[in-house]
């Protein structure tokens, strides 16, 4: 029951279906949160967040401040028929699928996925769309079905018949190059490339579609829209916010042109004053630093903080990325997996906790900077400066834990409760080495 106290918040999720829940006028991010987590039947949702649609522009909240802060006047005057509407957005890219734990999630982060593939403007990465299609289709129908004609049909009939009417090309690639090549073009070439990935399961397809993604150039990739002069009308700068780091965009006519690519090293720290946001580059004397415009102080906020958590997560989680490069340069197979007793013998024998701890000193000294940098920028709205800084890389080279690793990976499925520190990607390796005690101790999956 709604009452001039509450407040009705709809959450979009993209999987296209809704959310809505009932909320007190004083409620915060983190409630509405809550309810999307157990919606959802998940204890986190790791590379997700929510978002507020402002001025174009889709904004993360802070879970800590209260919504009104995000809704104004209206939110004070409340409706009881028009929802305030509220999006659950990726927030973090992550190089590949293994290190989103729950098979829910990570089936949200490629649902996403694909409709950023669908509205991609890489011209130039034509043959990567027939692959990214091929791999959504194995994973959304399994197996090419065999049909076959009739001995009186010619080859190429048989083939034409074999090849259509089983997907719409709409579903699975850019506008663009549906008009480029035809429908045709498409609806006979692309079930070839699908065909070659018989016997591919869904969540290995699901996997190699996120990490093909990766290679697109604006697919993974969160905007923001900038003026390069603070009186300019349109807002033609895009600064996109990507895994590795930074991208900036000049936008000509509808097509996007990229004018820098910056990855985290190569950037020295970035500064908003009100509207004005600049970015220092490092040891560049030709591009000291790139000034642009946002909508407004607000903006230039939550910009900041997302580029912040982001470049967190990116020191953060280079452990469990190194992991999955050697596993992936090894090419373990399903036939990693093992019974309970193996994993057992398999965590007795690892020494991942000694090999983490020199990397933990390092993240959380980071995620204490971080802190007192959120802090200060907490103090005052309207000014405030992120300097970036590497932690030392950890390596791993012990072939005891990479087989660990590949036994949670291909083995563990996590949608349940978890025990989670507040800093989830400082210790994600740690935590998968929970669920596998769990797992050990109780003999059953935890998924």
């Amino acid at each position: 029951m709604r009452t001039k106290q509450s407040r009705h918040v709809c959450v979009l999720l993209p999987n296209k279906q809704h959310l809505d829940c009932a909320v007190t006028v004083k409620a915060r991010g983190h409630e509405v949160l809550n309810s999307v987590l157990k919606h959802l039947g998940v204890s986190d949702l790791q590379v997700f967040g929510l978002a507020v649609l402002k001025d174009n522009d889709y904004l993360f909240l802070d879970l800590e401040e209260k919504l009104s802060q995000y809704f104004g006047k209206r939110w004070k005057r409340g409706s009881l028929m028009v929802p305030f509407i509220l999006f659950l957005r990726v927030q973090y890219y992550v190089e590949s699928g293994l290190l989103i734990l729950s098979s829910k999630v990570q089936q949200l982060y490629y649902t996403e996925l694909r409709q950023k593939v669908l509205h991609s403007q890489s011209h130039h990465q034509e043959a990567l769309f027939f692959q990214l299609a091929a791999s959504a289709l194995q994973a959304d129908i399994g197996d090419l079905a065999q049909r076959e004609g009739s001995e009186e049909d010619g080859e190429e009939k048989k083939q034409e018949r074999k090849y259509r009417c089983y997907f719409l090309p709409e579903d699975y690639f850019p506008t663009w190059l549906i008009k480029r090549r035809g429908r045709d073009y498409l609806l006979q070439h692309c079930p070839v490339l699908h065909g070659e990935l018989r016997g591919v399961s869904r969540k290995q397809a699901i996997l190699h579609f996120i990490k093909e993604a990766n290679r697109l150039q604006d697919g993974p990739v969160t905007f923001y829209r900038m003026r390069e002069e603070k009186k300019q009308l349109r807002s033609l700068i895009l600064l996109g916010v990507t895994v590795k780091g930074v991208h900036i965009y000049q936008e000509v006519e509808g097509t996007q042109s990229l004018l820098y690519d910056f990855s985290w090293t190569g950037i020295d720290r970035f500064t908003f004053q009100g509207s004005t946001f600049e970015i220092t580059v490092v040891g560049s004397l030709c591009l000291p630093k790139l000034v642009y415009y946002t909508k407004s102080a607000f903006h230039s906020k939550h910009i900041l903080r997302h580029l912040s958590d982001s470049h967190q997560l990116h020191m953060n989680i280079r452990d469990a990325v190194s992991y999955i490069q050697q596993l992936e340069s090894m090419e373990v197979k399903e036939a990693y997996i093992c019974d309970t007793a193996c994993l057992r013998k398999s965590l007795q024998c690892s020494n991942l906790t000694s090999s983490m701890s020199d990397s933990s000193d390092a993240l959380e000294t980071a995620t204490a900077w971080f802190k007192e940098e959120r802090e200060e920028d907490e103090g005052s709205t309207s000014e405030s400066e992120l300097w970036l800084y590497e932690s030392e890389e950890v390596l791993v080279d012990d072939p005891a834990e990479v087989s660990w690793l590949a036994e949670l990976l291909h083995g563990v499925s996590v949608d349940g409760p978890l025990v989670s520190p507040s800093f989830y990607w400082s210790a994600v390796t740690m935590e998968m080495k929970q669920v596998l005690w769990r797992k050990a101790d109780e003999g059953v999956s935890v998924d």
